[in-house]
């Protein structure tokens, strides 16, 4: 258990290796990526719906409203959320994919984790943008399909259900075998974590930072998440 950010002590064994655990993604975090799940799963389901593209237009503006928070709360959210505390190095990228995923124990995203988070996003977000400018040619146009003219409208749609929509499909693939071969390989549970919050680690630096994830920093996050809503929706009453 974790208690106002401290590092406690778990378990104990007869050689006096602690086993501690730490709050490493904070509640705003957590409920990004299970909103973020959600509607990517929301989102391929309504584009292939009859009858469904209303609420396809409406996931992608949520999931836009999701990533323009989520580039805000790296900056200023929990410790292990911010992008200044993601492992950027390519190096050790590339180190890792040769070594099989084996990376030496760490808290918050490793270094594939960190690419992997940064492709994702990166990804959908071309897709979001993308559908903004799209038009199916029936009955449905992108808030801001008439700011450009019909010959981009067509090439942006073209590549938002030809290129960044398979895109999506490809890392989210991936990323769910990177979890399944964490798990099976390297025992290690990433979905519980990114459930409770928490992560255990043999031998951790007693001073190891924990993110903090009072009441504060959620109505702080719930405010950010408000403002970014608003834009998004701002957007789509003024162009569309």
């Amino acid at each position: 258990m974790v208690l106002k950010g401290f590092v406690v002590c778990q378990c104990c064994n007869f050689f006096g290796v602690y086993m501690r655990s730490i709050r490493v993604w904070d509640l705003p975090t957590r409920l990004f990526h299970w909103l973020l799940v959600g509607s990517v799963i929301g989102m391929f389901i309504t584009a292939n719906v009859d009858d469904a593209l209303s609420w396809h237009f409406r996931i992608g503006y949520f999931i836009a409203s999701l990533l323009l928070f989520r580039v805000v709360w790296g900056l200023v959210g929990g410790y292990w959320s911010r992008f200044t505390h993601f492992r950027w190095s390519v190096q050790g990228f590339f180190r890792t994919l040769r070594g099989g995923l084996r990376e030496p124990s760490h808290v918050g995203h490793g270094h594939a984790g960190t690419w992997s988070v940064v492709a994702l996003l990166t990804v959908l977000g071309a897709q979001v943008t993308t559908g903004l400018f799209s038009d199916d040619d029936i009955s449905m146009a992108g808030p801001l399909a008439s700011l450009v003219d019909g010959e981009w409208v067509s090439r942006l749609t073209s590549i938002h259900k030809e290129v960044t929509k398979v895109g999506v499909l490809v890392l989210v693939l991936l990323h769910v075998a990177a979890i399944a071969f964490y798990a099976w390989r390297r025992k290690q549970n990433l979905v519980r974590a990114m459930v409770t919050g928490d992560h255990s680690l043999d031998e951790m630096p007693i001073n190891t930072p924990a993110s903090r994830d009072g009441w504060t920093q959620r109505a702080l996050a719930l405010v950010i998440w408000a403002a970014c809503a608003a834009a998004v929706a701002g957007m789509v009453s003024r162009f569309g």
